[in-house]
C-alpha cells in the first residue's frame, strides 16, 4: 500500500478561500477551517482496513458541510423544506463518494425508496478518496443550489479547486481523473434520481395562489402579518414527496386532539397552556425561543441547524472520511424525512394555529412572541426534524455527547425582545431536541402536542434512516 503525505505548507491554499467564505459563520464555523497538513491513502484495490482508515481527514467533509450552511443562510428566499431536501441529498452523495473506500462501509444505494445501484468504482482503480468527496459535493450542489446566486458556480468551482489543488502536486493525473470522475458519477447519478421525488425545483414554486384551504372551525388559515410576507400556504404538496426511507413512507399519519371550543376540552387545554407559557415567560424561555427560531430569512433555518449538529460531532470526536460522511448523510435524509412526513400530517389536518383560537375563545389581548410561519399547526416541524437527527447522532456517538451550540453567538441582540444571543449546551443530542421542540409553546406558535408528537415522530423516523445503515 502505498501513503502519500503531503508537504506541509503554512497554510493550504484554500484556507484563505474558507475564511472569506465564513465571515457570517458561527465560531465553529470557523474553527472548521482546514489544517496546514493533509494526510490521504491511495490504494491499489478500492477498500481498506477500517484499521488503516484513521488518517484519512474529516477536513473536506467539514468545508463543504460549512459551505452548504453558508449557502442556506446567504441564498433569499428560503424554507425549511427545500433546505432539508437539499442537505438530504448533499449528504448522501458524499457518503456514497467515499463508501467503496472501507471494509467498514459499503452503498446504502439499495436500501433507499427507489434508487437502484449507483455507479461502482473500477476494480484495482486507484481512488483518492477525499478527491472523490471534493469532486461530489461540488457537482451536487451545484445542481441544487448553483440557482441562488450567479457567483454561485464561482464559488463552489473555486472551493472545489483550493481543495483539490493540495493534491495535484503528488498524484498523477490518472489518479486525479479517476477520483473526481467517480465522485462526479456518483453526485449525477443522485440529481438525477433527485428529479423525480417531487421536490424538484421547488425553490421557484413555493407558494401556490391556486391553493384553495378549507374554511370552519379550528382550521387553518395563511395569517395575514405572519412570519412570511406572502399570505399563502407554503410547500402544501410537500407530503406527497418521496422519502429517501421507504419505510418513513409508510408511516401513519398520527392522531390529534379534535377541535373542541369548550372550556376545560383536551383541545382547549392545549391553548391555554400556550397562553399561560406566552404570560409567564422567563428571561431564559425568551432565550430559547430567539436560539430556535431559525427563521430561514435570517439563519441556515432548522435543518441548518441539525447539520451544523453534525459538524460539531466530526469536529469533536475527529471522525474520519467514511464516518464523517455517514453522519451528513444521516442527519440529511433524517431532517428531509421528517419535513416530509411533517407536511404530510400538517396539510391532512391543516390545524390551526394558537392565535386565532386565543383570540376568539381566551383574550383579545394576547399577543404573539413570534409571526406565525406559513403553514399549519400540528405537528411541530422543529421537533420532528430536531429529534430525527438526535436519534442517528445519538446512534453514532452516543447517548451522552456532551456539546456547546455556538451557531447564533455573534447575532446581533433582539432589542425588541430583549435577549442576546448567547451559547447554549447541552448534555446530549435528545436534550437539544426536546429544547428546540419546547421553544415553539415559548414562542407561542405550537400547542404542548404539537411538540410530544414530533418528538415522538421523530424518533422514529431517525430510527428508520439508521436502519438503512445495518
Amino acid at each position: 500500500m502505498k501513503r502519500i503525505l503531503l508537504k506541509k505548507r503554512e497554510a493550504p491554499l484554500y484556507l484563505t478561500l474558507l475564511v472569506a467564505l465564513t465571515a457570517m459563520m458561527s465560531p465553529l464555523d470557523a474553527s472548521c477551517s482546514m489544517v496546514s497538513e493533509y494526510v490521504d491513502e491511495s490504494v491499489n484495490d478500492n477498500a481498506i482496513n477500517r484499521s488503516e482508515s484513521d488518517e484519512l481527514s474529516n477536513k473536506a467533509s467539514l468545508a463543504w458541510a460549512n459551505f452548504c450552511l453558508t449557502l442556506l443562510r446567504e441564498t433569499p428566499n428560503g424554507s425549511p423544506t427545500y433546505g432539508s431536501r437539499f442537505v438530504g441529498y448533499v449528504g448522501l452523495t458524499m457518503y456514497e463518494s467515499v463508501a467503496p473506500g472501507s471494509n467498514s462501509y459499503s452503498s446504502i444505494a439499495g436500501q433507499l425508496n427507489g434508487l437502484g445501484e449507483l455507479p461502482k468504482p473500477k476494480k484495482k482503480s486507484k481512488i483518492n478518496w477525499t478527491l472523490a468527496l471534493n469532486a461530489g459535493q461540488a457537482r451536487i450542489v451545484k445542481h441544487l443550489y448553483g440557482f441562488a446566486f450567479t457567483n454561485n458556480i464561482v464559488r463552489i468551482d473555486s472551493l472545489e479547486s483550493k481543495i483539490r489543488d493540495e493534491f495535484v502536486p503528488v498524484l498523477s493525473e490518472k489518479e486525479v481523473a479517476i477520483s473526481e470522475s467517480f465522485g462526479r458519477e456518483i453526485a449525477d447519478a443522485i440529481f438525477e434520481w433527485s428529479k423525480t421525488d417531487g421536490g424538484h425545483g421547488s425553490y421557484m414554486k413555493g407558494y401556490d395562489s391556486t391553493f384553495a384551504w378549507a374554511d370552519g372551525p379550528g382550521l387553518w388559515n395563511p395569517p395575514a402579518k405572519g412570519q412570511s410576507p406572502i399570505p399563502l400556504p407554503l410547500h402544501h404538496n410537500w407530503g406527497n414527496n418521496r422519502t429517501f426511507a421507504l419505510a418513513n413512507q409508510l408511516m401513519p399519519i398520527p392522531e390529534m386532539i379534535p377541535y373542541d371550543y369548550k372550556v376545560g376540552s383536551d383541545y382547549y387545554n392545549q391553548m391555554k397552556a400556550v397562553y399561560d407559557t406566552r404570560l409567564n415567560l422567563t428571561q431564559e424561555e425568551k432565550e430559547i425561543a430567539n436560539w430556535w427560531g431559525d427563521d430561514p430569512a435570517e439563519t441556515f433555518s432548522p435543518p441548518g441547524h441539525s447539520y451544523y449538529f453534525a459538524s460539531i460531532a466530526v469536529k469533536e470526536t475527529n471522525a474520519d472520511i467514511f464516518k464523517a460522511a455517514q453522519t451528513y448523510a444521516a442527519v440529511g435524509m433524517s431532517v428531509a424525512d421528517a419535513f416530509v412526513n411533517c407536511f404530510r400530517t400538517k396539510y391532512h389536518y391543516n390545524a390551526g394555529r394558537p392565535f386565532a383560537f386565543i383570540y376568539h375563545n381566551i383574550s383579545t389581548l394576547w399577543e404573539l412572541y413570534w409571526p406565525e410561519p406559513p403553514f399549519p399547526a400540528f405537528y411541530s416541524g422543529h421537533a420532528v426534524q430536531a429529534s430525527s437527527a438526535a436519534t442517528v447522532l445519538t446512534s453514532l456517538y452516543g447517548e451522552d455527547f456532551e456539546f456547546t451550540d455556538m451557531s447564533h453567538v455573534g447575532r446581533p441582540d433582539d432589542t425588541e425582545r430583549l435577549v442576546e444571543y448567547k451559547a447554549r449546551h447541552f448534555k446530549s443530542f435528545n436534550e437539544a431536541a426536546e429544547e428546540s421542540a419546547n421553544s415553539r409553546l415559548f414562542g407561542g406558535i405550537h400547542t404542548p402536542q404539537d411538540n410530544e408528537v414530533g418528538l415522538i415522530e421523530g424518533k422514529e423516523i431517525g430510527k428508520n434512516i439508521n436502519n438503512l445503515f445495518l
